[in-house]
């Protein structure tokens, strides 16, 4: 089986420091979307936080050896998939950021935690479900 993903766009900001997880961010940068995608941003809304899934372009191969891994906030190793290393058999990541402005192409958001020039994979709706809630 062979699986392959195109990006949609790129992460555009200037920060130089990132937070390690989106959850502590409050930087700012914009996220370029291809026109050829354009209707696909229809109903997001300023205000929105959505989840941007891209990849971790920037992220060393992946081996054996990082199945464990000591997170730099922890004192012991613990398994990759409990974690949020960039360092993974398949270098997706995920951040819920916050939209503060569109305009065509463009949306601006705030919570970055993807460098400069980071392909997006895809964006979806951020939703806080109830249990008792059904998914769309």
């Amino acid at each position: 089986m062979s699986i392959s993903f195109h990006p949609i766009g790129t992460v555009r900001t200037s920060a130089t420091e990132l937070p390690r997880h989106w959850s502590l961010s409050d930087v700012e940068g914009t996220l370029e979307i291809d026109p050829k995608f354009l209707s696909g941003l229809k109903d997001i809304q300023i205000g929105q936080q959505i989840v941007v899934l891209f990849h971790f372009h920037k992220s060393e191969s992946f081996t054996e050896s990082l199945l464990t891994q000591t997170p730099p906030h922890r004192d012991t190793a613990m398994g990759v998939f409990s974690i949020c290393s960039p360092r993974r058999p398949n270098p997706i990541g995920l951040s819920v950021v916050t939209v503060t402005g569109i305009s065509g192409n463009r949306i601006e958001v705030r919570g970055i935690d993807m460098f400069d020039r980071t392909p997006i994979l895809d964006i979806k709706p951020h939703h806080n479900f109830e249990k008792s809630e059904s998914m769309e």
